[in-house]
């Protein structure tokens, strides 16, 4: 439904909607098929979500032909430097007018970045001054204390075990779960410990 609200008033402004994706893995090959000039990616999406999607196009330069303008409800700064450095050419927010939509569409056409409501004429230069580094070698942005908690949830322990374990207060492990969940676009543990495995995250022993 959101989906046709959308394609309704990008093809009202005049726009071409080639296709829609109703997943990541289709978003991925709609857009090896058609090549098209934009890319309007939901970070949450089923089965494999826009992060993911996002990280498989940037490693096989489809991010290159084709521009990525990722859309979310709300993104941590660090989530904002993921999604630029795996090639995104700009976010929106999705409670944000369609004419910031819009504008954005034509900036990033343009050449430019966008994230938010701003145009960022460089968006090499936005992320080396405005955003936080993404860490080397982590994947989907994950630090090694989010890795730790991941490590504990792929073990079977709750969140008390956890906190334990690593000598932290409990709320303090659900903050990392959310943001975890956020990252990854799983939204259960049993879908983290799933995808951990999948994805080969490197897992810490916590015996």
């Amino acid at each position: 439904m959101i989906r046709d609200g959308l394609r309704r008033s990008l093809e009202h402004s005049g726009l071409n909607v080639l296709q829609e994706a109703s997943d990541g893995h289709e978003a991925v090959a709609l857009v090896r098929h058609l090549s098209p000039d934009i890319l309007l990616l939901d970070l949450k999406m089923p089965k494999q979500p826009g992060l993911q999607a996002l990280s498989e196009l940037h490693a096989s330069g489809d991010t290159g032909r084709t521009r990525i303008i990722v859309l979310t409800a709300e993104a941590t700064l660090q989530q904002i430097a993921l999604a630029l450095s795996l090639g995104a050419r700009g976010l929106v927010l999705k409670d944000s007018a369609t004419d910031v939509l819009l504008t954005a569409i034509q900036a990033v056409m343009e050449g430019h970045g966008w994230v938010g409501r701003e145009r960022v004429p460089n968006l090499e230069n936005y992320l080396r001054t405005r955003l936080p580094k993404v860490p080397d070698g982590r994947p989907y942005g994950l630090t090694d204390r989010e890795l730790q908690v991941i490590s504990g949830v792929v073990s079977g322990r709750m969140n008390k075990q956890i906190a334990s374990r690593l000598g932290i207060a409990e709320d303090t492990v659900k903050h990392h779960l959310s943001n975890i969940f956020d990252k990854t676009g799983v939204s259960t543990r049993t879908e983290l410990a799933i995808f951990a495995v999948e994805h080969n995250l490197p897992l810490i022993d916590l015996d």
